[in-house]
């Protein structure tokens, strides 16, 4: 049965639960950069947007920026409690995008994803994502989908950098803004029920997203989904 949505000017997405399976964040990703932490930032640490994040993990902990070891610890720490800190998230992006390059990561996304999303770009309905993981983290992920690249899809990309924490309300409102764009008109996809309801309190409509198998998802907002290919959209 298909879920009839109110036209719109974009579609903003989030990735974990959504697109692509939480697990494979848990269980692949996350490993990966906890492993190659340490020797990412010896190998480096001079290039300035990895001394830019490790400044700033230096600055939260009060030590100097020269104490790898508690840079890293405290990295591999907020790895463990999954800790959205901004200069983690930077790290693991770059590391990703590194993984990446080398075949050493291929990401994930639902099934019906792809289709979905190729769908509805041909439709002119253009496409974004909003994440707690970095930029450069949701364009890695996206253009290395085992059905190809994603990323030319998406046009305009958020993190908690950029638009601000995701389970509050003013973030939704700097990206409305950002994309120029009418916030009735924005649709926002999410499996977490904070999430959405910050969305809907900055006047977005929202889908909740409930897929199986996805055991952090909270979503319980009317209408809810469990495939993209139940919604019917209209570009507005």
């Amino acid at each position: 049965m298909k879920v009839p949505v109110e036209p719109v000017s974009a579609i903003v997405m989030d990735i974990e639960g959504t697109t692509s399976s939480a697990r494979h964040v848990y269980e692949v990703l996350f490993p990966y950069a906890r492993a190659a932490m340490a020797t990412w930032i010896e190998q480096h640490g001079d290039e300035p947007v990895t001394r830019e994040a490790i400044a700033e993990v230096a600055e939260q902990l009060g030590v100097d920026s020269t104490n790898t070891a508690a840079i890293v610890a405290q990295l591999v720490q907020w790895i463990d409690d999954d800790v959205k800190a901004a200069p983690l998230k930077t790290l693991q992006g770059l590391i990703w995008q590194e993984g990446y390059a080398r075949g050493e990561l291929t990401s994930h996304m639902f099934d019906d994803v792809p289709p979905a999303l190729r769908a509805w770009h041909e439709a002119g309905i253009p496409l974004v994502v909003y994440s707690s993981g970095s930029v450069a983290a949701q364009k890695a992920l996206f253009a290395n989908a085992p059905d190809g690249n994603l990323d030319v899809l998406i046009s305009s990309n958020f993190d908690i950098t950029t638009a601000g924490p995701k389970r509050e309300r003013d973030s939704y409102v700097r990206i409305a803004q950002a994309l120029g764009a009418a916030p009735e008109q924005l649709l926002f996809l999410s499996d977490i029920q904070d999430e959405l309801d910050a969305a809907r309190a900055a006047g977005w409509q929202v889908v909740g997203v409930l897929r199986d198998g996805e055991t952090q998802a909270t979503a319980n907002v009317d209408p809810l989904i469990s495939s993209f290919s139940e919604l019917d959209l209209h570009a507005g």
